[in-house]
Order: structure tokens, then sequence, then C-alpha cells
């Protein structure tokens, strides 16, 4: 078995008449397996009938939804253990503590050991296209297999950190019920993964965007315009739909904001830093063009 890259040659200049050609990568993608494809699957792996497992994976869902909905982390049979959580952002004075603090509600999912071990075993094949789309090199990688930390809140940097947020997991879990009392709680949580240190006045965020296709960022529900105030650690989501055949592309302070793919649009997230950020967004096309928003 093997994860199926495509590296293909795009341009990724952000300046307009300027060329700068690089191989981007990008996982292929396949098709959602529905539920009853699974069902039929793990029935015949299993030897169980279809009504049994379904009976059993619709009373999982329940417990899941009853258990999680009280702050606790459910496990999942064979797969791991699933909490709901939320970020906030944090204030220095307890007055102002509230759940208008609360950014956004969380689903985290903890895959198990043999999860992650699975996927560190598992190769990846890489397949590289240049700008013309002819095939040009098939690689295998033998990369050191580093697994992602879904604890860790703000993978992208910005002044989060995964042990913090460990050390949490009970507050934002609190936090994310939606109870009156919550934003207490919820102010706890985030406050976790704070860089520990003051700024002065709410950070900006710069949005620089190029390429034919369109791209659209958003905090709390929200449009974002480049030169707008975002509190620390508010989480914000970038929305593109790229140029037809074209693959967007987005850093924020140099560091790549991974986009996902569904249906022709490709979105991502990331936590905002405590400091000023520039987010530069391709949406994929072969000319750029110079355009903030």
């Amino acid at each position: 078995m093997a994860i199926k890259v495509k590296a293909i040659e795009r341009n990724v200049a952000f300046e307009k008449n300027t060329e700068k050609w690089a191989y981007v990568l990008q996982p292929e993608l396949y098709n959602k397996l529905s539920q009853s494809k699974v069902i039929s699957e793990a029935s015949l792996r299993s030897g169980i009938p279809r009504g049994s497992i379904n009976a059993a994976w619709d009373a999982i869902g329940e417990v899941i939804k009853a258990w999680a909905t009280e702050g606790h982390s459910v496990a999942i049979p064979g797969l791991g253990s699933m909490r709901f959580g939320l970020r906030a952002s944090s204030v220095a004075d307890v007055n102002k503590v509230g759940t208008d603090l609360i950014t956004t509600r969380r689903v985290i999912f903890t895959p198990n050991v043999e999860i992650k071990n699975e996927l560190k075993r598992t190769s990846i094949n890489i397949t590289c296209y240049d700008r013309n789309g002819e095939l040009v090199k098939r690689v295998t990688s033998s990369d050191e297999a580093t697994v992602e930390d879904p604890e860790d809140d703000n993978p992208n940097g910005g002044g989060s950190g995964s042990s913090a947020n460990q050390n949490q997991n009970q507050n934002e879990n609190q936090g994310g019920s939606g109870n009156g009392s919550s934003g207490s709680s919820g102010s706890n949580g985030s406050s976790g993964s704070s860089t520990g240190s003051e700024t002065a006045g709410t950070p900006v965020l710069t949005i620089s965007k190029t390429g034919s296709g369109s791209a659209s960022v958003s905090a709390n529900g929200n449009a974002v315009n480049s030169g707008a105030e975002v509190a620390a650690e508010t989480e914000v989501t970038i929305t593109v739909t790229p140029a037809t055949g074209q693959v967007p592309t987005a850093t924020l302070g140099g560091n790549s904001v991974t986009l996902t793919e569904s249906d022709g649009t490709y979105t991502g997230t990331f936590s905002m830093p405590s400091a000023n950020a520039t987010l530069v967004i391709n949406t994929g096309s072969a000319e750029g063009y110079g355009d903030t928003n």
C-alpha cells in the first residue's frame, strides 16, 4: 500500500509578468467511501451480518454524541478517540471573559498508536508532471514519516503549543459544550495555547492574491479584507476556487497553509499569529497578477 502524490510544475510567482516555476505536491484524491460501502466491506471481512454491523455503527455514533457533548474524550474502537473543543481569544481582564471570546467550535480526532504506525509505515509514491502535463519522473518517498499531532492547535506556527493544549484539554472540552458558564472554561482552554506574552494592539492581516481564480478569507463567519485587524488565535478560513486545471497554494508568513480540495473548491484554516502577518494566496493561474483585498 502507498499514498499516491502528484507533483505538478506550477508558476508560483506572486508578481505580475514574473515566472517562478516549482513542483507543487498534492495527494491524489479518491472518492469518499459511503457508509453502506464501509459496512459492506466490514461484513465481508468479519462474517458478521450487515444488519448487525449497521446497528452497532449507529449505536456507537449515538454514544459518541451523548458523551462528547458532556466534555468526554470518547474512544472510537480500532481508530482512536474523538472529543469536542474550541478556539477562543484570550483576555487579561476577567471582566471581559465570556462566550463571545469563542471563535470556533471544533471536532478533534486523535488516532491511536496503531493508526499512527500504519501511516508511518505507508510509503509515498510521487509522480511528477511538468508544466505541459507530461510525466517526467516517479519517486518513492524516503521521508522521516513524521505524523502531525492533532493536539497541536496551530501546526503552521503563530504561537500555539501542543503541550499547553494537552494540559488544558478538560477546560477546552467544557468550553465547547455551549453552556452558559462555558465562556470562562473556554477562555482557560485558549490561554493554554497562547504565547504567554502580551502584544500591543490587535495584529493586522495583510492579504495578497494572485491568479485568475477566486479566493476569499473569513473569520467568525465574516469576510476579512487586507489590512483588517484579527485577534490572535482566531481561526481564519481560506476558500479558493482555482483556475481550471490548476492547484492553488497559500502561505502565511512564508509557511505553507494546507488546502484541501472538495468538489473543485479548496479550503484551509490557520490560527492568527500574535503579531502582524501576511497571507499570500495563489489561486493557481499560470499568469499571475497583483491584487489585494
